[in-house]
């Protein structure tokens, strides 16, 4: 498939998927007059970058992990190692410790919204 094509059907633009072949993230075949021509793999492999993408991870880090990973399902490949999974624990902290900041954001958010909610209705008392 051209890259058009898998750009419509993963919902990732031609640009990006130019920058993940730059990365090293994705492959293509070229036709004689140098035209991207991808596999139907590509399909599940980009969905895949997305994923990790969307889970914090820089594309470093998800050129690392990629040939650990099954395309289709995004388990643990044949060559998937301990070091991968040191790799992974530490990428899991990393998004835990980011989850408990947005929780701690929320919440004051949730406070600011309580409180501005209340002065449309009239006065808040300091005192309470």
């Amino acid at each position: 498939m051209r890259i058009g094509e898998l750009a419509r059907r993963t919902g990732v633009s031609e640009r990006s998927l130019r920058y993940y072949e730059q990365q090293g993230l994705l492959v293509s075949d070229r036709t004689p007059r140098g035209q991207r021509v991808y596999r139907e793999a590509a399909v599940d492999r980009v969905i895949r970058i997305q994923e990790l993408y969307a889970a914090g991870l820089n594309s470093a880090k998800i050129a690392q992990i990629l040939p650990c990973m099954r395309d289709a399902d995004g388990g643990p490949a044949a060559s998937a190692t301990p070091w991968l999974v040191e790799e992974l624990s530490s990428e899991r902290e990393r998004i835990d410790r980011m989850i408990g900041e947005l929780e701690r954001a929320r919440g004051v958010l949730d406070d600011v919204i309580s409180v501005a909610a209340g002065s449309r209705n009239g006065p808040v008392d300091s005192a309470a």
